[in-house]
């Protein structure tokens, strides 16, 4: 079978890219954020042609949450998502709408942007100053770059180096750094962990869109560039499966608009980073539609817990700590 890549909302399972064998070097996971994040932005919705459960999990219950919650029995996931159900109808009338729905996912979005912020702000900064230099940074995350060689330092996998990825951090922080101070205030510090949420780091997250992706370095994606970031066969004879062809068509009709067989900037830019485009309305929309047996546009809790593998799911996602947390549940 070939392999489909896919990414987790707002951030993410790294690729553990063990560039080189040495102990003492971290591999990509063990860095400050993910080098393939790109795809949180793109990758997400959509798995196999079909609409990503795991996107599913993780918007409704944020990204850190979800690693004891496969875990549960179907019986403890339905008791715990009752009572999530209970906080998300604030007006306590028996019904979850889509306001409510949506206001939840951004929550959950905005909790685990914060906490992960947080996270790696006292990481790199353990007496808690108001900003954090750039030097410092970098000498704590790539200080191991100093005793590297050339070679090290510029061996690839998947398209990334340690150099690769110093040079966009560097780019990211420059973007992120607002005053030009080269020292980052935390709410700069979070613009550039999740410039995936700052409408000012839009041209970041779109240049390190297009790097990913554009394997031969021509300023376009073309449409193998486009299949070959979502699936790879395992041999020369593999048929693609029918997802692949659908993406294939999509490409050919929804993103490449003026029909040259690339996805120019102008049209990147309108698939990775859409102007009218709302993450938490679009999957509270999607979420009722899934779940509303009764079609009023509106959930009961027993029209979640009948659906509840689609809100939390039985597979293994990022989902299950909030349900684990004793102060909750």
């Amino acid at each position: 079978m070939g392999k489909m890549r896919t990414g987790t909302f707002l951030l993410v399972a790294a690729a553990a890219i063990s560039l080189v064998a040495a102990s003492s070097i971290p591999a990509a996971d063990e860095l400050p954020h993910d080098p393939l994040e790109h795809d949180s932005l793109h990758g997400k919705h959509f798995e196999g042609g079909e609409h990503n459960t795991q996107f599913d999990h993780e918007a409704f219950l944020g990204a850190d949450e979800a690693k004891k919650f496969d875990e549960l029995t179907p019986e403890e996931s339905k008791r715990r998502l009752g009572l999530i159900v209970d906080r998300i109808d604030e007006n306590k009338d028996g019904f979850i709408d889509l306001a409510e729905l949506k206001a939840w996912i951004q929550y959950t979005q905005r909790r685990y942007i914060d906490e992960d912020v947080d996270r790696v702000w006292r990481q790199h900064n353990p007496n808690n100053e108001s900003t954090i230099d750039w030097e410092v940074y970098r000498k704590t995350v790539y200080g191991f770059m100093d005793s590297l060689d050339k070679d090290e330092l510029e061996r690839e996998e998947n398209g990334i180096s340690y150099k690769k990825m110093l040079s966009r951090d560097r780019r990211r922080w420059a973007v992120a750094d607002q005053d030009l101070d080269d020292k980052l205030t935390r709410e700069e510090f979070t613009a550039f962990l999740h410039p995936e949420e700052h409408p000012a780091m839009r041209d970041v997250v779109l240049k390190e869109t297009t790097e990913d992706l554009d394997k031969d370095n021509d300023g376009k994606i073309s449409i193998d560039e486009y299949i070959g970031d979502m699936y790879r066969p395992s041999g020369p004879n593999e048929p693609e499966p029918e997802w692949v062809l659908s993406e294939r068509e999509s490409f050919s009709i929804h993103r490449d608009t003026d029909g040259d067989g690339y996805l120019t900037e102008l049209e990147i830019r309108q698939w990775i980073v859409p102007n009218d485009y709302d993450t938490a309305e679009t999957e509270a929309k999607h979420l009722i539609f899934e779940s509303d047996s009764d079609h009023d546009q509106k959930l009961t809790k027993e029209e979640v817990l009948d659906k509840y593998d689609i809100f939390v799911g039985s597979q293994a996602t990022d989902f299950g700590e909030a349900l684990a947390r004793h102060d909750e549940f």
